[in-house]
């Protein structure tokens, strides 16, 4: 059969959709099914935009119309990591989707028949612009389904051979699709009545007889039910249909939030889980209305808004929005008269809406800003006795390698230069905070840096480590095995620190919370033999060496 697209039907040239896909099929993997029928210009599956997984379905685009009536007539319902992929003309005109000209409905159907099953039964009237069975949630047919044809014409001729027919020994009904509101609208009236109700909340140990006998008094009963456990004992919910409409009624209003040995019973109409779910979209619609009216008042008396949104998740307010205004000059006035003001609690930021990257860049430029100054200020006061630095130096802080604090490397941009020497230090080692030793309580708060002076390098205020607190105490290995983690970390630095220290003052406290990162007894190692100490530490140079030499154009991130 031709499945070229008709006459009238505008479609871009070549495109087919694709749905029914697998969660975990790829691009990748739909070029590799496609381009064997013919050149494939591009492809894509649209995924979630937060999430990034799969929405199921796609589009292919191919490089002439032939190319995509082959992939159709010889691919569709193809499994594709075990689930049949459904292809059809990409229709982009919503209209045309939504006017309902050419859909059929049909019901009663096996629950064998699948897609393929029905498009082949219906494609011999004409051609079909989508073809689904309704599933569960399981993945089984629900009994119904529908077809989408090309024209009228077409689809009164299906609906006029097949209504009444059997398909797989079940009697199928076939007719013209109805949208919801015009059904409803249809029956008038009838639409409201309903013989099922729904009662939940009524513990675990209620007996069919006692439920049957406790709606029984409002009307005839048809059934009843409670749903129960494995185990017998009640969920706590159950049904019950009365032959009458008013019966069902009468139920509701009598019992819904009655007490009931100690509960309250909720009662109301059986509903299924598309009509629920629908009562629950029009709920949140609600709110989120009367979110918008509540946010809009705070802001229309600046002028005319041609738009307000909330953001939210899951239906709860994320705590922040946007305004649009008609004209910049009221925009400004919102800003100047509603930022900081207190709004129940709480004072709001009200500020010019930026783009995600334009507002990145800014925060950046900030943070360098800041950072400038900071370097600027301690270099200013480098030469000055201790007592007089600013406060803009830094804090002293406790001692003891910090590396689990950063969650990600400070300069992601530099992970890619190579390890000098084939080193077992990573550049994430850079990141490693320096070792400080305990700070002893004062008020005064010493300059980060060393001072030096004429006679070189002195020792700084905060460590005990130097050479005016005696001679090196040697590390005992009994002091490491009684130790929690952490004291070992801490009482090699201490003695890595007395080492490093005599090599290399200056890069002391940054060499030795580098080398805090290599495995404890590799440490102890180093400290017995210290040619191999001498060698890591070397290393460590080499690193801070590369890191000096490509710091240049590096965007420093907090």
């Amino acid at each position: 059969m031709n499945n070229i697209p008709p006459q009238g039907v505008m479609f871009p040239m070549g495109s087919l959709y694709v749905g029914d896909l697998h969660p975990d099929v790829t691009e990748a993997m739909l070029y590799e099914k496609f381009s064997t029928a013919g050149q494939v210009l591009s492809l894509r599956i649209c995924r979630d935009s937060r999430t990034k997984q799969s929405l199921g379905y796609g589009y292919v685009n191919f490089n002439s119309p032939q190319d995509a009536e082959r992939a159709l007539d010889t691919m569709n319902f193809d499994p594709l990591k075990g689930k049949p992929i459904r292809i059809m003309w990409c229709q982009r005109d919503p209209s045309l989707r939504k006017s309902g000209i050419g859909n059929v409905f049909i019901k009663n159907l096996d629950k064998n028949i699948d897609n393929k099953a029905m498009y082949d039964t219906f494609s011999a009237f004409g051609n079909i612009l989508s073809c689904k069975v309704a599933l569960d949630e399981d993945g089984y047919s629900k009994g119904y389904g529908f077809v989408h044809f090309e024209n009228e014409e077409i689809a009164n001729k299906a609906i006029e051979k097949v209504n009444g027919m059997l398909l797989n020994d079940k009697k199928v009904y076939v007719g013209k699709f109805i949208p919801r509101i015009e059904r409803e609208k249809s029956l008038g009236e009838k639409a409201k009545q309903f013989t099922n109700i729904y009662v939940k909340n009524f513990g675990s140990y209620m007996s069919d007889d006692k439920f049957r006998d406790l709606f029984s008094r409002f009307g005839s009963v048809t059934s009843s039910l409670v749903v129960r456990h494995l185990d017998g004992t009640s969920k706590g919910f159950g049904f019950v249909a009365y032959e009458d409409p008013k019966s069902a009624e009468k139920a509701v209003q009598e019992m819904n939030g009655k007490e009931f040995e100690g509960r309250t019973l909720y009662v109301g109409r059986a509903q299924k889980k598309a009509e629920r779910l629908n009562e629950l979209r029009k709920k949140y619609e609600q709110q989120r209305m009367e979110r918008f009216n509540k946010f809009q008042g705070e802001f229309c008396c600046f002028g005319t808004i041609s738009s307000a949104k909330v953001m939210t998740e899951n239906g709860r307010s994320r705590g922040f929005g946007f305004v649009c205004f008609s004209a910049p000059e009221e925009a400004t006035k919102a800003i100047q008269e509603m930022n900081g003001k207190m709004v129940g609690s709480k004072p709001l930021y009200v500020a010019l809406a930026q783009r995600k990257e334009a507002r990145k860049a800014f925060l950046t430029s900030q943070y360098m800003a800041r950072a400038q100054a900071v370097r600027q200020q301690g270099l200013q006061y480098a030469g000055s006795p201790p007592f007089l630095l600013p406060a803009v130096a830094q804090a002293p802080r406790i001692f003891g390698p910090a590396p689990a604090l950063r969650a990600a490397p400070r300069w992601p941009a530099l992970q890619a230069l190579p390890r000098p020497n084939g080193s077992a230090f990573g550049l994430p080692l850079l990141n490693a905070a320096p070792f400080r030793s305990p700070v002893r309580p004062s008020s005064v708060r010493p300059h980060a840096r060393p001072i030096t002076g004429a006679s070189g390098p002195t020792a700084r205020p905060n460590s005990k480590y130097t050479t005016r607190h005696g001679p090196e105490t040697p590390l005992v290995d009994g002091r490491l095995s009684h130790a929690a983690p952490q004291e070992q970390k801490q009482l090699l630095g201490e003695q890595l620190f007395r080492i490093v220290e005599k090599l290399h003052p200056e890069l002391a406290g940054k060499i030795t919370g580098m080398l805090l990162e290599i495995d404890n007894s590799e440490l102890l190692h180093m400290i017995k033999n210290q040619e191999s100490l001498r060698a890591k530490v070397e290393e460590a140079i080499a690193v801070l060496e590369a890191h000096k030499a490509n710091k240049k154009g590096v965007v420093v991130q907090d």
